[in-house]
């Protein structure tokens, strides 16, 4: 497979570039300003700490571990499979099921046949999975028994020339131990989830099966830094979902830095329960920790009771996370029995950290929320906080090799610090454009001094420091009688009412204002049932100005979310006339 043709060249940060950003000043001397990205592929990554650590668990899943060296022994099995039923070099092969070690197998099998791996969000259903099939032209699907039907009913669907060619699929429990301890059961639901075992649809292949056919890869690994291996999806915000086409070589950027950002060694153990299918999760829990020879702790779904119990006993030193997670953990009536005396770092991002929350946090354990920024087309981080000089409700600095600025939305100008605007970026980890998407592709870059930035259609400001701060996505402002409304800093304030548990703030008509500003609100427990409408309204009078004090609010028992935890505003948002 020949290198991407015709997509920006943003995988070498320019050595010697006159302009000093103003986060120079503050940038810690542990840390390099840019990063030497390896000339090798993913797969090299994980042949590597097989060879260092053969013994050593890459994966922990419910008590039973996954070592170094079975996790290359069971992927090349698996390429050897998939080549003999005809994977070739720089095919797509879809990748459809939850956190579990046969997710990070299949990745590197796919890698070991020089193809490119497609993660799908396994809450799709048939009517829309289709699409993943049909655009990347995939013939070959890896998923769990429980989506199996769903995959073959979207392929059944389509002509026959479009359909999958093979369908592999595995029982999560397959990889997990006979008899579970106590301390990583979980709840009865998710048990009975990973237990199942439904009938398979015609011809489809057990995952056991294919293993233990007895294949070799055909011949040495091909992969060079600037073939295509990763192609994530991502909505945007307008038609269907577009593929970021991601190389080796802008994966590695991330790949390599997120270790040296979060102080991650072979020593760390970190606690994977962001989605895999998630580029966050895909990031640091499939391809980071392989390449530093980490040990992860897996769960297939959050649960607030087995997360807490998982840190305690693997004494978990890192948690990539989403704020939704440490809001729920210290929802629970165990939280305080939990030890997390063991975490050094835990970030996230996807969502600001409410100040109240990351404060607790801090108060109650000692921890500091590193939140980080980043998205699909920027293979996760861009921005992250510093471990040691981090900001509460702050996007952080560009991390290796970024330059981010500000600009006004419609002239491009770039704005000063303070003044708020789009954020755009230029770094290695940038992807190559959009799967067969030239003019997408074209309209989302814009050239400053010379080189390509991505728009990334997410407003925000630059402080004095350098550190880049959240105003909202583009499209999302609420205009009220000409007051401009940022939802997530009215989210954020509503945190701090002693009744909120979770907000989601959307804009809906007003026959006066136009728009007016409208809060759904999932209380906590024991607000539920006595809490009204107007309590929130008042003690929102009290707090924030009177423009973005919603007019309207209304009580839920959950917000709606997307697989990798996210509020999703814009289901909410779609519900109300406009």
């Amino acid at each position: 497979m020949s290198p991407i043709d015709g997509a920006p060249d943003t995988g070498r940060a320019e050595a010697g570039a006159a302009r000093v950003p103003p986060h120079a000043a503050i940038w810690p001397k542990r840390l390099p300003r840019q990063l030497t990205i390896p000339e090798t592929s993913l797969w090299f990554n994980l042949e590597v700490s097989a060879r260092r650590y053969p013994g050593k668990p890459a994966y922990v899943f419910f008590g039973r571990p996954l070592t170094f060296a079975q996790l290359q022994a069971q992927a090349e099995a698996l390429a050897g499979w998939l080549q003999a039923h005809g994977l070739q070099r720089g095919d797509r092969v879809l990748l459809f099921m939850q956190n579990c070690p046969q997710f990070v197998i299949a990745l590197y099998a796919v890698q070991r046949a020089d193809a490119v791996v497609v993660p799908v969000n396994p809450m799709n259903r048939a009517d829309e999975f289709g699409h993943y099939i049909v655009d990347p032209e995939a013939r070959f699907a890896i998923t769990s028994v429980d989506l199996a039907g769903i995959v073959a009913e979207a392929s059944a669907r389509l002509p026959q020339e479009q359909q999958l060619r093979h369908i592999v699929a595995t029982r999560l429990c397959d990889t997990m131990p006979e008899v579970l301890d106590d301390a990583e059961r979980p709840s009865p639901a998710i048990l009975e989830w990973l237990l199942a075992d439904p009938p398979l649809p015609p011809r489809c292949t057990r995952w056991a099966q294919a293993l233990a056919a007895g294949h070799r890869p055909a011949g040495p690994p091909q992969a060079q830094p600037d073939d295509l291996a990763l192609l994530p999806y991502t909505s945007g915000t307008t038609g269907l979902p577009k593929g970021c086409m991601h190389t080796h070589r802008t994966l590695m950027a991330n790949v390599v830095g997120g270790g040296l950002w979060g102080f991650a060694s072979a020593e760390a153990v970190s606690l994977a329960v962001v989605p895999m299918f998630h580029i966050t999760g895909m990031m640091y829990s499939v391809l980071a920790c392989i390449y530093i020879g980490s040990t992860a702790v897996l769960m297939p779904r959050w649960d607030r009771e087995l997360a807490g119990r998982l840190i305690s006993r693997h004494r978990v030193t890192h948690w990539t996370c989403i704020p939704t997670m440490v809001i729920d953990l210290f929802g629970s009536p165990n939280y305080r029995s939990f030890d997390l005396s063991s975490l050094r770092y835990i970030s996230g991002g996807g969502a600001a950290m409410p100040q109240a929350v990351a404060e607790r946090l801090r108060e109650e354990f000692g921890l500091t929320f590193c939140e980080g920024y980043g998205l699909t087309e920027t293979a996760a981080p861009s921005h992250s906080n510093l471990p040691e000089r981090a900001k509460l409700q702050c996007l952080g600095i560009p991390i290796f090799g970024v330059d981010s600025r500000i600009v006004d939305p419609d002239t491009l100008r770039e704005l000063p610090p303070g003044e708020a605007g789009e954020i755009v970026t230029h770094g290695p980890m940038v992807f190559k454009g959009y799967w067969r998407h030239p003019e997408a592709t074209k309209a989302a870059f814009v050239e400053i001094d010379g080189k390509p930035f991505f728009r990334t259609g997410d407003l925000g400001r630059m402080d004095e420091e350098g550190y880049f701060f959240m105003t909202d996505r583009l499209k999302r402002m609420i205009n009220a009688s000409g007051f401009k409304v940022w939802p997530s800093e009215v989210e954020l304030l509503l945190f701090k009412c002693p009744w909120v548990q979770e907000a989601c703030v959307i804009g809906t008509k007003d026959a006066y204002r136009g728009e007016t500003v409208k809060a759904v609100i999932v209380p906590r427990a024991e607000a539920r049932g006595q809490v009204r409408a107007e309590d929130i309204v008042a003690w929102a009078r009290e707090h924030m100005a009177a423009y973005k004090v919603p007019k309207i609010v209304e009580f839920a028992d959950a917000l709606p979310k997307s697989g990798s935890g996210k509020v999703m505003w814009r289901v909410l948002q779609e519900r109300e006339p406009r």
